[in-house]
């Protein structure tokens, strides 16, 4: 991203974060916003914050050098809740239906991601890049955000957690809970790099 933090980067006018935080502020069953993150977009995030006139609380804190290390810190912030929505600030095109969707998916278990089926054909291969199996495609999900916890739930998983995964539902299936996948959105694209935007914004504008 050219040294810029991926949830301040413009888009439509306007910073990446500011759409997540909308999302969320507009979704009735949220009742507080914890924002993680690095150090450096700590003040400027604090005054769009400001700016943008939110009605629920908002914390900001400073996240790790890992990804569950900055939702670590995010944790810390919470007291006397129930459930826990955890979402990627470079996904910008969250909707408050799917914050809502992702609640009631969790009742079932206490964990449901949300996630859209593999449209390509995936190959498992080796290091040296010889194909050693064909998955079926019916069985593959991609994995998105938000993703909804019960406190507790979410809580134990950290206190067991060892090694770097790569989402929250992974530690949470390795301290043995079951996670329900609930259908996402492939509007709902992760920003990685400056093309994003534009695709991001094309999007955007197609579903007003």
């Amino acid at each position: 991203m050219n040294g810029i933090d991926k949830v301040l980067a413009p888009l439509g006018g306007r910073p990446v974060i500011s759409y997540v935080l909308a999302a969320f502020d507009g979704c009735k069953s949220v009742d507080h916003i914890v924002l993680v993150v690095n150090e450096k977009s700590l003040e400027p995030c604090r005054k769009l914050i400001a700016q943008e006139g939110l009605s629920k609380p908002i914390d900001v804190c400073v996240g790790g050098k890992r990804r569950q290390d900055s939702v670590a810190a995010g944790l810390k912030q919470l007291k006397d809740c129930d459930w826990v929505v955890i979402h990627d600030g470079a996904r910008p095109l969250v909707t408050e239906e799917l914050i809502e969707e992702g609640l009631e998916a969790a009742k079932e278990t206490g964990a449901a991601v949300a996630a859209v089926p593999v449209t390509d054909t995936i190959k498992v291969a080796g290091d040296d890049r010889i194909v050693r199996q064909t998955p079926p495609r019916q069985n593959l999900w991609a994995v998105q955000t938000p993703q909804v916890f019960r406190i507790d739930i979410i809580s134990k998983a950290y206190q067991k957690a060892e090694g770097e995964v790569t989402d929250d539902a992974t530690l949470v299936e390795q301290a043995g809970f079951k996670v329900k996948l609930y259908m996402g959105s492939y509007d709902n694209i992760k920003i990685t790099n400056p093309e994003d935007l534009l695709i991001a914004e094309a999007l955007s504008k197609s579903g007003k």
